[in-house]
């Protein structure tokens, strides 16, 4: 049980790495630099007026927009977000995350 939380924990801090790089990869060609905060149970990315906030519950992850949009994902131990319609990477949903705010 608690290689799993350590597992989950860890994975966390590789979502939020994986969102300051893509968000600073893309504001490369403008002078737009992106905030990612880190917590045990929340990241906060901030790019001018939009925002994204993920708060962690063990391996529940749920996400909320500054346009009012929201949902709810969970970590797998394979490292990839799960919601209720598909399953993708992680890698691959920070980026998304990241060329939305950026835009």
């Amino acid at each position: 049980m608690a290689a799993t939380a350590q597992l989950y924990a860890e994975l966390w801090v590789s979502l939020a790495s994986l969102l300051r790089s893509y968000t600073a990869a893309h504001g490369l060609n403008g002078d737009r630099q992106a905030t990612v905060e880190l917590g045990e149970q929340r990241i906060t990315v901030r790019h001018g007026d939009r925002w994204l906030d993920l708060q962690r519950s063990g391996a529940k992850v749920t996400w909320q927009r500054e346009d009012e949009r929201s949902g709810m994902l969970e970590l797998t131990e394979a490292g990839r977000l799960r919601s209720s319609r598909d399953e993708e990477e992680m890698d691959m949903a920070a980026e998304a995350w990241a060329r939305e705010l950026m835009q």
